[in-house]
Formats: C-alpha cells, sequence, structure tokens
C-alpha cells in the first residue's frame, strides 16, 4: 500500500471529543470516524487491525474445538419472552417492529436464538458436546457511551455457546474457553487479569471477567499480592465483622432513640461535621425499586452500597433508586432524611456491619431531623441480614486474609457458567443413554473485538502515538524516503517495498511529497512496528536506518541486509507474543 492513497486522515490537532488515550490516537491516527454516539465508522487502518484480532480468536476457539456459525442480528421477541428477558433486560435493548407489527430486538446478546437452534437439532447425547461461536455486531443502548470505542452502541463481538450433557461437560468447556481466552489476548499482546465477576443479566452463576488494568476503565477490580485473588468489586465478597464478646443477656431495653434537629444536613459529611459523630457510627438507609417491589438498604455511613449484591440479595436482576418523590411518598422524608427504624412498608435489608453498632445515628425519617442512639436489632430490625457493601482497599483478602488492593479496569472478555437457565426456559434436551430425556448444560463466553482494539492502544502507546504489537499491527513496516526528488532514494524504497511485501512483510510506501517531519511523526503516531528511512546514508555509505518503533533505537544496516533485517525482527517479535 502506498501512504498516497491510503485512507488514513490524521489529525495534528488533540479532537476535543476524546475522553481516553486510545480514542484520542484512534481518532488522530486516522482509525475511526464517529458516525453518532458511540457509533464508529472503522476506517482500513482499524479494520486491519480488527480483521487480525478476529483471526486470533478464531484460531483459539477453533484450536478449542469450537465451530463458526452466523446467527441473525434481527431477533424475535417471542424467544425473549420465553425467557423473561424481553421485559428484564431494560432500555439498552434496540426494539422495532416489522410492517406486520410484529416486535424483534436488535442482538444485544445471542443466548435464546442459539438455545432455540440447539433446540431444534439436537436430540441425542451423542450429538454432544457443541461448542458454537460467531463474530459480528452486536447493540445495546447504553445509557452512557464513552471512551471512543471501549463503550459503544455498536460493537463486534465474538460469542461462542458450550452445550454439554452434564455438569462435568460444562467444567470441561469452562477450562478450555478460560485457557484459550489467555492465549488469545497473549497473542494479541494483552496483559490481562481474569478475575471474578457477576453475571449480570446474562445469568448463571460462576463467571470470570478477563480485564486489562487501566485508569479509565470502568470496573473497579480488587486484587490480593499475596495469594493473586482478583475479582470485580460487584462480586468480591466483604468481610464479616468482629463477632460480638459473649456476656450476660441483656435485661433491659435501651432508652428510646432521641432525636435531633438537623436542618439541611443531608450527607454524611455534614452530619458529620454537625454532631461530631464519626461516619462509620452513621447509617445510611437508601431507597430502591425493582420489578414492583421496594427495598430499603442500610449500610454504614462509611461504606458503599453494592447495588448488584443488593439486587442478588432480593433475587432480581438489577435494581434502581427510587425517585425523590417516591422517597417522600413512602418515608414522609426526603432523601438524606430516611432511616429504619419505624420503617414499616419497606422491605429492610441491612448489611451485617450496619447490624454490628452498638449505637449509631439514623435519619428521622422527617425532614431536618435524625435519631441519635439508635440500637440496631432492638429499635429496628431487618428482614434480611447480608453483605451488601463495595469492597474497599484494605480490606482483608477473602482467601488469604491480606489487604487487598483496588484498581480500575477495562472488561475485554468474560466467560459464564450458565447451566441450565436458558435450556429449560426454552426447552432444549436431549435424550441421554438411558432415553432418559434432559436439559442441555450450557456456558456462554464473549471477547470484545472492538474493545480489544482499544485497549491494546490503552496499553501500547507513548505521546508520540501508538506501539502496536505486531501480531495486530495494520501493517508491518513503512518504508520512508527522505527526499522524494531524491531518484536514487525512490528507486531503493521502491526496492525495499517490493522484497518486504514479496516476503510476506505487509508494508506501506509514504511516497507523499511531504517534510521528512511530517512522515516520521505519522509513522509513529500510526505506530508501524518498523521504520525503515532512506535518507542521505543511502549516498554515502549504501545504507539505510531502521527503527523498531517499540524501542526507538535506529539501526543502520545495507540496503541489501534492510528486508531481511526487517523479517528477522519480525520473527523475533511474532514469536515473543506466542503462548509458552
Amino acid at each position: 500500500m502506498r501512504m498516497s492513497q491510503l485512507l488514513a486522515p490524521t489529525l495534528r490537532e488533540e479532537p476535543a471529543e476524546a475522553e481516553s488515550d486510545s480514542h484520542r490516537l484512534m481518532l488522530r491516527a486516522g482509525l475511526i470516524r464517529k458516525s453518532s454516539a458511540g457509533i464508529y465508522t472503522y476506517l482500513p487502518l482499524a479494520f486491519r487491525s480488527l480483521r487480525k484480532i478476529s483471526e486470533i480468536v478464531r484460531e483459539e476457539m477453533d484450536r478449542a474445538g469450537g465451530q463458526e456459525l452466523q446467527l441473525p442480528i434481527v431477533q424475535p421477541a417471542e424467544l425473549w419472552v420465553e425467557t423473561g428477558r424481553w421485559y428484564e433486560y431494560g432500555p439498552e435493548m434496540f426494539r422495532l417492529k416489522d410492517r406486520h407489527g410484529r416486535e424483534f430486538c436488535l442482538g444485544p446478546t445471542h443466548e435464546e436464538i442459539i438455545t432455540a437452534l440447539v433446540r431444534a437439532e439436537v436430540r441425542s447425547y451423542r450429538q454432544l458436546p457443541l461448542l458454537l461461536y460467531q463474530i459480528q455486531n452486536k447493540y445495546r443502548d447504553e445509557i452512557r457511551p464513552r471512551f471512543g470505542v471501549i463503550r459503544g452502541r455498536e460493537f463486534i463481538m465474538k460469542d461462542l455457546y458450550s452445550f454439554d450433557r452434564d455438569e462435568a461437560g460444562l467444567e470441561e468447556s469452562y477450562r478450555k474457553m478460560y485457557e484459550a481466552y489467555s492465549r488469545a489476548f497473549h497473542r494479541c499482546g494483552l496483559s490481562t487479569t481474569a478475575v471474578e465477576a457477576d453475571p449480570g443479566a446474562i445469568g448463571g452463576d460462576v463467571t470470570h471477567e478477563f480485564m486489562v488494568l487501566s485508569p479509565i476503565g470502568e470496573a473497579q477490580v480488587v486484587h490480593c499480592r499475596q495469594c493473586g485473588y482478583a475479582a470485580n468489586v460487584e462480586a468480591a465478597p466483604a468481610s464479616a465483622p468482629p463477632a460480638r464478646p459473649q456476656g450476660a443477656p441483656a435485661t433491659e431495653a435501651p432508652p428510646a432513640p432521641r432525636k435531633v434537629s438537623t436542618p439541611g444536613v443531608r450527607t454524611i459529611e455534614d452530619l458529620v461535621r454537625f454532631l461530631g459523630t464519626p461516619a462509620h457510627a452513621i447509617l445510611k438507609t437508601l431507597l430502591y425499586e425493582g420489578d414492583g417491589r421496594l427495598v430499603a438498604a442500610v449500610i454504614r455511613g462509611d461504606h458503599q452500597l453494592n447495588e448488584v449484591k443488593l439486587a442478588r440479595a432480593i433475587g432480581l436482576s438489577s435494581v434502581q433508586a427510587a425517585s425523590p418523590e417516591r422517597v417522600r411518598e413512602v418515608t414522609g422524608a426526603p432523601a438524606g432524611f430516611v432511616g429504619p427504624v419505624g420503617l414499616n412498608r419497606v422491605e429492610i435489608v441491612a448489611d451485617p456491619w450496619a447490624m454490628a453498632l452498638d449505637e449509631a445515628v439514623t435519619g428521622a425519617n422527617e425532614e431536618d431531623a435524625h435519631l441519635v442512639g439508635v440500637v440496631p436489632g432492638r429499635h429496628f430490625s431487618a428482614d434480611r441480614v447480608t453483605d451488601i457493601r463495595l469492597v474497599v482497599p484494605g480490606d482483608p483478602c477473602p482467601r488469604c486474609g491480606a489487604p487487598l488492593d483496588r484498581s480500575a479496569g477495562i472488561e475485554v472478555g468474560q466467560i459464564f457458567k450458565l447451566h441450565t437457565k436458558y435450556s429449560e426456559a426454552l426447552g432444549a434436551t436431549f435424550l441421554d443413554e438411558d432415553g432418559k430425556e434432559k436439559p442441555v448444560v450450557m456456558g456462554c463466553y464473549g471477547i470484545g473485538i472492538t474493545r480489544t482494539l482499544a485497549a491494546v492502544i490503552e496499553q501500547h502507546h507513548d505521546d508520540k502515538g501508538i506501539i502496536w504489537p505486531v501480531s495486530v499491527a495494520p501493517y508491518h513496516a513503512v518504508v520512508v524516503p527522505v527526499n522524494v526528488k531524491d531518484r536514487g532514494q525512490i528507486e531503493a524504497a521502491e526496492r525495499l517495498y517490493h522484497e518486504l511485501t514479496g516476503a510476506g512483510v505487509e508494508t506501506v510506501l509514504d511516497d507523499r511529497e511531504e517534510r521528512p517531519g511530517v512522515k516520521f511523526n505519522d509513522a509513529d503516531l500510526m505506530g508501524f512496528p518498523y521504520r525503515v528511512t532512506v535518507g542521505a546514508r543511502l549516498a554515502a555509505s549504501g545504507q539505510v536506518e531502521i527503527r523498531r518503533r517499540s524501542d526507538g533505537r535506529d539501526v543502520p544496516v545495507s540496503l541489501d541486509e534492510a528486508a531481511s533485517k526487517v523479517r528477522e525482527w519480525l520473527r523475533e517479535d511474532m514469536e515473543a507474543l506466542q503462548p509458552r
């Protein structure tokens, strides 16, 4: 490819819309252009990288026994109604009707339609196990698309579904995918951490996310340096409070809580300043709704509520904060003055650390008032006491007890054990060796192809531009003649271009009539792993300069040796990305 013909419109200025390094560099290097919020056009450089990432993933899926197919993007509503997710999935699902008024959606995921396929085609245990996958577009109407292609509304994803006879088969399929994912991300040049996670809307009970640790990551990960434990904070269990010392049972009821006037004191910080009470001795009472239910979550003032844990505690897929109007209607007070004492119309779920306090300050369910001297378990009781708080740095590791660290991460893949959640709902069964009908046991496994592209750039860049791992670089090398009016330089550059291309090195010839500085800056911005500069050395000594983008060193070599040197470096760098 000649640079004069390559559609790669680079930007000199920093794009105002960019929210992350990958977003900024993908715009500046001419990889993407925005169509609308969360939806992008992938220009040739990005598309070449996406193809390479897809091929690496495809090879690893095939190695594990996967069979590729393609499922419809437009899916009929009735399948989603059968599983109940048509009503549960929420506003992220793009919904549409055909000319006959029949309802469809743009596939945000494909559990329903792949299970329906297996329901129709699999009859016997002899047809199992099956590992079926596709690589294609997905659609989710994200409320806040962010960071370019990291959180988009249209994106490319690989999703594989495993179908087994029993739990032992599922365990084997899960292991295969875990290993395949580790290999695929390593081959893409990504350093990932597999963490325990919450299954969310997909369902199931066991799941791992593959995270690229990054300050822009929307997921929060806790990890233990001592034993290697790692989990998404949504799934990480919090430690239990210390057991109360055993003593003589209380014989007298504690004095009634005392109401104090707290005008305008709505936040924990305000209450700490106003009363001088430490945050850990204050109880927050937060009202949430889900599936027509109202629940009050009670946690310590220095803790944060884990909404995922709260939803799971009451058997729902998700919950959302009650509106201010709903809070006042139910409690008689605005948010900030709600407390659990006398809150009889609402189901109360309390965190163990909240119930372990000897006494606490709570809202009085009255505007501008709080209660002092509230004894959990005596002045109010909880319908359920369970872990509903976010783990924080310094909390003990649930495996070894060492203090946990916390980092942000970009989720590039996730694997789930679905068991029979979808096969039972959709009637996907098979006949076992004894002729008995049993539900197929399932797993599902996703990799964000476009998100992986952005994550690679997040991990591999400097202040000049992208530093592509050779396995996913759009092109391996660029040949730069410094002076396009110098016949000798042009002839040498053309010769190298043809030698490299003929040897299988994907190469661009920068034949533009631009200043050398512009060419060098673009080469660094676009991230070509190797740059061959044909300049003044050619006439002086018959040499050209080769630069490895990853280390920035210029190595002079003779014109005759240049192509073989680039091939040697390419071979070394490709081998370094092969899993051991």
